[in-house]
């Protein structure tokens, strides 16, 4: 009969339960690129986001902000006719509709121009940090 510790605990171990002693780490190769987790342009395409939807959110928001606090403060201005009768009030709520679609268009617009080519360069670079990795 043998008293052999188990194979996975390290024979100078006096009791299978004390904790492993730590193990060292091994050296980092250096490569000719930074990883892409701390890569600036993720920096850059998460601030071109996020001023995208700030504008967006802003656009829309800010013009309904104006038209609640119009209809509570100023009631005299939304009840005045401006044109064939109608309300101020009533013109401003339509206009709701096209500033929607104003905000919907600068998001558009600032995701084509700013934020996807961000985005495409940083994808096309990650399959070469894949590939580079798998070549490995």
């Amino acid at each position: 009969m043998s008293h052999d510790p188990p194979p996975h605990v390290p024979p100078h171990l006096t009791y299978p339960w004390q904790p492993l002693p730590p193990q060292p780490v091994p050296a980092r190769q250096p490569s000719a690129r930074e990883p892409l987790g701390r890569h600036s342009d993720l920096r850059i395409l998460r601030s071109a986001y996020r001023w995208q939807r700030r504008t967006a959110t802003l656009t829309a928001l800010g013009y309904f902000t104006l038209f609640l606090v119009l209809s509570a403060y100023a009631p005299r201005f939304m009840t005045r006719p401006v044109a064939d009768g109608i309300p101020a009030g009533l013109l401003l709520a339509l206009v709701q509709l096209p500033v929607t679609w104003l905000a919907i268009a600068l998001y558009e617009h600032t995701a084509r121009r700013r934020v996807d080519p961000l985005a495409d360069r940083i994808r096309k670079q990650a399959e070469l940090d894949a590939k580079r990795g798998a070549g490995r």
